[in-house]
C-alpha cells in the first residue's frame, strides 16, 4: 500500500511537469532563411543561424538553398522568412516581380562591390578584347540564373568578336575549377567577383570593358536583404537581428576564410562570432531590445 503511494506520488509529478512545461514553457521559435549557395550568402546565413539558435533562444533555423526565381517568390509567398543575398541592380528582374509584396532592407554590406571577367595574373593581359591573343578558350561561368550568365554570351562575346566559349557551371564546381587551372597555369577566363575570399587566396585581375558590354554589372552593387512584408509583426527579434546587421568586405572575407578552415559551415561561423563579438553584439543587443518590446 505504501509502494503503490509513492507510484501514485510519482505519477503525479510528472503529469503536473508536463502542464507546467505545456503551459508555461518557451515558444516554438523558427525562421526559414533562402540561400542560393554563393559564398557570401553561405557566410551570412549561417552567421544568422549561429546566433539566432545560440543566443536568442532561437529551436531551429532552416537554410533553404534554391535558384534564385524560388527564392524571391519563396519570400514574397511566405515559405521563406527572408533571403539576405541581394545583389543590385544585378538582382533586379527578379526583385521587381515580388517587390511590392516583400520588405528590402538598407544594404548589409558596407563596401564596394565588384563583378566582371577576370583571368589569372599570368597571362599578362588588362582587359576583354586581350582574351583572343591568349590561348584561352573558354570564360568559365556561374549559375544560367545569373545575370552575367546571360550577358556574356548575348553581348559581351559579340562585342568583341571574342573566341571563348562561355560555360555555364554552379558556383562551388567553378571555384575548385578555377584553383585547379591557376595552380596549373591554364590559360582562361573566369567570372570575379567581391566580396569574396577568391580576391585573398588567388592572384588575378579584373579585365576591363571598354566597349561597356556588361553594362550595369561593370558598376558597384549594393547586397542587401529582402524579408517577408509582415516579418516585422510575425518575428521581431530575427527582423530588428537582420536589420542591424553589417559587415565590410575584411569581415566578410574573413569569415567565409573561417568557414573554409573549419570544413563546417555552421562551425565555422560559430567560430568566427566568437572571434568577434564586438562586431556581433550590436546585432543581438537589437533583437533584445526587440524581444523586450513584445
Amino acid at each position: 500500500m505504501k509502494g503503490n503511494r509513492k507510484l501514485w506520488k510519482v505519477i503525479c509529478a510528472l503529469i503536473a511537469g508536463i502542464l507546467v512545461s505545456g503551459c508555461a514553457g518557451p515558444e516554438n521559435k523558427q525562421l526559414i532563411l533562402g540561400d542560393r549557395g554563393w559564398d557570401e550568402g553561405v557566410a551570412i546565413s549561417n552567421l544568422t543561424k549561429a546566433l539566432l539558435e545560440d543566443e536568442l533562444g532561437y529551436d531551429r533555423v532552416e537554410l533553404k538553398t534554391l535558384d534564385a526565381d524560388p527564392l524571391f517568390e519563396g519570400v514574397r509567398d511566405g515559405g521563406l522568412d527572408a533571403f539576405q543575398d541581394v545583389w543590385l541592380p544585378n538582382d533586379q528582374e527578379y526583385l521587381s516581380a515580388v517587390q511590392d509584396d516583400l520588405e528590402v532592407f538598407d544594404p548589409w554590406f558596407q563596401d564596394t562591390t565588384r563583378f566582371g571577367i577576370a583571368a589569372p595574373s599570368y597571362m599578362n593581359i588588362t582587359s576583354i578584347p586581350q582574351l583572343n591573343q591568349t590561348g584561352a578558350t573558354e570564360i568559365v561561368g556561374i549559375e544560367p540564373e545569373a545575370a552575367i550568365s546571360r550577358r556574356v554570351p548575348d553581348e559581351v562575346v559579340p562585342t568583341y568578336h571574342l573566341q571563348q566559349e562561355y560555360e555555364e557551371w554552379s558556383t562551388p564546381a567553378m571555384l575548385f575549377d578555377l584553383g585547379e587551372r591557376i595552380r596549373k597555369k591554364e590559360e582562361f577566363a573566369f567570372i570575379a567577383w567581391s566580396p569574396h575570399w577568391m580576391n585573398q587566396r588567388y592572384d588575378f585581375i579584373y579585365l576591363d570593358d571598354p566597349d561597356d558590354a556588361l553594362g550595369e554589372l561593370n558598376d558597384s552593387s549594393s547586397i542587401t536583404t529582402v524579408a517577408h512584408k509582415d516579418l516585422m509583426n510575425k518575428d521581431p527579434d530575427a527582423y530588428a537581428f537582420m536589420k542591424a546587421l553589417t559587415l565590410t568586405e575584411e569581415q566578410i572575407d574573413d569569415l567565409e576564410e573561417a568557414i573554409n578552415a573549419a570544413g563546417d559551415r555552421l562551425a565555422g561561423a560559430e567560430q568566427w562570432a566568437e572571434n568577434n563579438r564586438e562586431v556581433v553584439q550590436p546585432w543581438l543587443d537589437a533583437a533584445k531590445q526587440a524581444q523586450q518590446k513584445t
